[in-house]
């Protein structure tokens, strides 16, 4: 056991925190927390907690929802029974452990092999002296089960010894039907909502195993002699089942799989949850040479990428904090297609696949979200649960301590066309046929029927889309926002392509389809008119886009002289002056080049960036990674390596930013991508992938792996040798585009690229693989 205990011997691969302090404690709980994307446990103080615990212990199971009961309730994320508490202590009481100046409970996150390790000094005066460490996991290979590790060494002291061992909020959120002493089943109270929790536990004193005391359900002691040398093992093994129907037994399953897991001991568990986060980090990881804060934050944010996907569960997606903490009651925002799912298809697509999936089990609730407004198609929930139907709250309290009214849920509609356009991604970066045929199609065609009868002809003889929120939320009620239009004739255009292309290669799916849909020629000529006639805001002299109408003619604020702020731009401003002015919350026309950076010809991108760019307050957590990644792309390493700093020090740095409700974990997908689509310049086309580099000074190379289409390949690019590798590992010969000119790789001829000049015909030559 004492080697499982050792975290991996590179620096680079773990992060530590030595301190305690109080007022932090919940961040660093977020920071540490591990996960596996169906089940996810913050890295809350386990050992003796004090009577009053700094932070309490909180686990999820992904899509285990319930609605409170209170006015105007929003389903939420209903936390689970913990169950890592250990408490220790001797005749004369138990021992807590106080914080104080040093080391007093150091955590290391072991991202390598996705494990939290944790250790303490117990002592009770001059009497007694033990060293205790403790690992945990939740397994990357085996959904369901955790594993907790206890090793105490006795270095002093001969008395009584009383280990506890017990779960954390047994009784708190849900309601019991069944608690035996190791073996649980729970009902959420309102939503029908199943949990079923089983677990083992054992423990052995230098070798000999000490039967435990079941005081009570999921909660045991065991007592014995201390004495100097001495070792104690405690191995502790949950397994967890959610149930969606209250027929279903998800006792009964948590059961079979403790069962499989104690007849393979945690030495196969562990093992095999290593073996899959190996597999992991070969498939996506990305190495940093030169700037080993940025390889840090990288480790970082695929560690939490991947520690928040399922790709077993299409019925549940990934919320806007993961399974890591309680912000947003854990619903689901845009943040997943467009921040996320860019690194599950090209690292992990039958994760992007599952996610997208959730989309397609949740088109009834957005069907019945537009038809409630008197639309036709999908309108999808801004903030979305497990069914798919609209759970944004209506009011909230404002920074003034004001109750407004939140609109996202009514006007904030890009979401449809999101959720389009990572669809259109996953097909287009995978050929996965049988996904467009059985769920993708019929995504991009409902969501392109939600904008032809959303947007309306006008006098002018263009279509509008009026009465919106565009990305940027600080102004409500817009018209014609460029984002949201330009969007949604992209839609369209899609909608309209893929029914061509049902019809022309699978008629007799496309048949079925469009009978099913009720969609006629005619209907699809109509879409084709919105698209052509959609009202952009593009200013072909100037070729800036509007962000909306009358932008143009509000007061411009001047964010350099508010450099330094402590709070968001429409604290400092009031809301009502936010709103009459330029000043903008998060990307919004930026976030379109990002996304669609053909829509932006010749030099238009560089003079929307120029000009939208200095307006930002970044008053999201999402905004900064989409300017380092257009910056990026544009030409400005030094720009783009400033927002990715800026991007890192959310959840990473001890700034002002509280993160004790979550990881931003869109925040470390925009890394990622900031890392992937900005410095290396990566995009899909249709017929492979092109390249165009533009790496930070500081970074001496840039390594990464990725798939397309079946195969998978690792690029390498080496600034001081000017020089980009590429090495197809896996699949078909394909078309790797460098810098504008086209290359043919394959297994048997890996492609080395020389990056010197700007010149699109730069030196390129093939070696034949030995």
């Amino acid at each position: 056991m004492k080697q499982a205990l050792e975290p991996t011997a590179d620096a680079a691969w773990v992060l530590n925190d030595d301190g305690c302090d109080p007022l932090r404690e919940s961040d660093r709980a977020t920071r540490f927390a591990i996960s596996n994307g169906f089940l996810g446990v913050r890295a809350s103080q386990a050992i003796n907690l004090s009577p009053e615990p700094l932070v309490s212990p909180s686990a999820y199971v992904a899509g285990l929802f319930d609605t409170p009961d209170t006015d105007r309730a929003v389903p939420e994320l209903v936390p689970i029974p913990n169950g890592l508490r250990v408490r220790i202590g001797l005749p004369g009481g138990q021992l807590v452990q106080h914080f104080g100046p040093g080391p007093s409970h150091p955590l290391t996150l072991d991202m390598q092999r996705g494990l939290l390790l944790s250790e303490c000094r117990l002592v009770d005066g001059s009497a007694v002296s033990a060293r205790l460490r403790l690992l945990g996991l939740v397994s990357q290979d085996h959904r369901s089960l955790g594993l907790q590790l206890l090793l105490l060494e006795v270095d002093q002291g001969e008395t009584e010894m009383t280990l506890e061992a017990s779960f954390e909020g047994v009784d708190r959120d849900l309601r019991a039907e069944r608690l035996e002493s190791e073996f649980g089943v729970w009902r959420t109270r309102h939503s029908g909502k199943g949990l079923g929790m089983a677990t083992s536990v054992a423990l052995q004193i230098d070798s000999q195993a000490l039967l435990p005391a079941a005081l009570a359900p999921f909660k045991w002691s065991w007592t014995w002699r201390s004495r100097p040398g001495q070792i104690v093992c405690l191995e502790r093994i949950v397994a967890v089942a959610r149930s969606d129907a209250p027929d279903q037994d998800p006792g009964a399953v948590a059961l079979a799989h403790l069962k499989v897991a104690r007849a393979s001991g945690w030495r196969s568990l562990l093992a095999d949850h290593e073996a899959a986060w190996s597999s992991r980090w070969s498939s996506s990881g990305v190495e940093v040479q030169g700037d080993a804060a940025a390889q840090k934050a990288l480790r970082f944010a695929v560690y939490h990428l991947n520690s928040a996907a399922n790709p077993a569960d299409p019925r549940v997606s990934i919320g806007a904090r993961a399974l890591t903490g309680a912000d947003y009651r854990g619903h689901v925002f845009w943040d997943t297609e467009i921040f996320l799912l860019p690194f599950y298809i090209l690292t992990w697509p039958e994760a992007a696949r599952s996610l997208l999936m959730y989309r397609f089990h949740t088109l009834e609730g957005a069907r019945a979200k537009a038809a409630d407004r008197g639309w036709r198609g999908a309108f999808y929930a801004w903030e979305s649960t497990d069914t798919g139907f609209e759970t944004t709250p209506e009011q909230a309290v404002g920074p003034d301590r004001q109750i407004i009214d939140i609109l996202t849920g009514s006007q904030e509609q890009h979401i449809s066309a999101d959720v389009a356009y990572a669809v259109w991604q996953y097909w287009q970066a995978t050929g996965d046929d049988e996904f467009l045929i059985e769920a993708g199609a019929e995504i991009l065609l409902e969501t392109g029927r939600f904008w032809s009868s959303r947007a309306q002809r006008e006098t002018d003889g263009f279509h509008h889309i009026r009465d919106v929120i565009g990305p940027d939320e600080y102004h409500e009620g817009i018209d014609d926002n460029a984002f949201t239009n330009v969007m949604a004739r992209w839609n369209i255009r899609r909608a309209l392509e893929v029914a061509a292309l049902l019809r022309a290669r699978w008629s007799e799916q496309w048949a079925a389809l469009s009978s099913r849909l009720d969609l006629n020629d005619a209907e699809l000529q109509q879409w084709s008119d919105v698209a052509e006639t959609m009202w952009t805001g593009l200013d072909p002299g100037t070729g800036l886009f509007e962000q909306f109408t009358g932008y143009f003619d509000l007061e411009n604020v001047d964010l350099a002289a508010y450099a330094g702020r402590s709070v968001p731009m429409d604290v400092v401003l009031g809301r009502e002056r936010t709103q009459q002015s330029q000043v903008i919350k998060q990307a919004d026309v930026v976030a379109l080049l990002a996304l669609l950076p053909e829509e932006f010809a010749g030099d238009a991108g560089v003079a929307n960036f120029r000009y939208y760019e200095p307006r930002c307050g970044h008053g999201s957590s999402l905004s900064t990674a989409m300017h380092g990644l257009v910056a990026a792309r544009l030409g400005d390493a030094e720009m783009a390596l400033d927002y990715f700093r800026r991007t890192a020090a959310i959840d990473l740095a001890d700034t002002r930013v509280a993160i004790g409700g979550g990881i931003h974990i869109a925040a470390q997908g925009g890394l990622w991508m900031m890392t992937v689509f900005g410095f290396a310049g990566l995009s899909l086309r249709s017929d492979g992938v092109a390249l165009a580099p533009h790496l930070p000074a500081s970074w001496s190379s840039l390594g990464f792996s990725m798939e397309w289409r079946g195969r998978r390949l690792t690029i390498s690019i080496s600034q001081p040798d000017h020089r980009l590798e590429a090495t197809l590992q896996a699949g078909d010969p394909m078309t790797l585009t460098v810098d504008g000119r086209a290359h043919r790789l394959s297994l048997a001829q890996p492609l080395v690229a020389d990056l010197r000049g700007s010149d699109p015909e730069r030196h390129v030559k093939h070696q034949e693989r030995s």
